[in-house]
């Protein structure tokens, strides 16, 4: 796999597993020790919640920086759950669980006007991993090549 790659890894010992982003960051990844981890790192779903603000608030910042806005900083709080279709105005599924994540966007500058606060609000939900989470995702999954002990 190339730097861009993403590469997980665990041992025999539930559940820490230990990540390696572009080849030179690590993060930790675990469960609570109430579901038999360690509770070493965040767990898989606030990982996935981590990739979304952090694109968001990147995405922002981009923004805000090339139209010469006030914005000071962001800070997004979110969460995610899983609920019944029906109860869902908004969704398309009518049966099963959805997803549901959750954002709740501060934008610190006091100078920053209401029609910027809301266009930050529209842009905040175009960043690329907001995008990603909302379309359709195939996921792919194949076993590595075995390498050849003997070699």
């Amino acid at each position: 796999m190339d730097h861009s790659s993403v590469i997980a890894t665990i041992g025999p010992e539930p559940y820490t597993t230990r990540i390696t982003a572009g080849g030179r960051h690590h993060v930790t990844a675990d469960e609570p020790a109430g579901l038999g981890g360690a509770d070493r790192g965040a767990n898989p779903y606030e990982l996935l919640l981590a990739s979304l603000g952090a694109c968001k608030t990147i995405t922002l910042r981009m923004y805000a920086d090339r139209k010469g806005w006030p914005l000071d900083g962001v800070s997004i709080a979110m969460r995610q759950d899983r609920v019944h279709a029906k109860d869902c105005a908004d969704c398309d599924s009518a049966d099963g669980l959805v997803h549901v994540i959750e954002c709740e966007l501060t934008l610190l500058g006091e100078d920053l006007t209401d029609e910027q606060r809301a266009r930050l609000l529209e842009i905040a939900d175009r960043c690329p991993v907001h995008k990603t989470l909302s379309g359709e995702i195939k996921i792919r999954s194949a076993l590595a090549a075995a390498e050849d002990s003997e070699a």
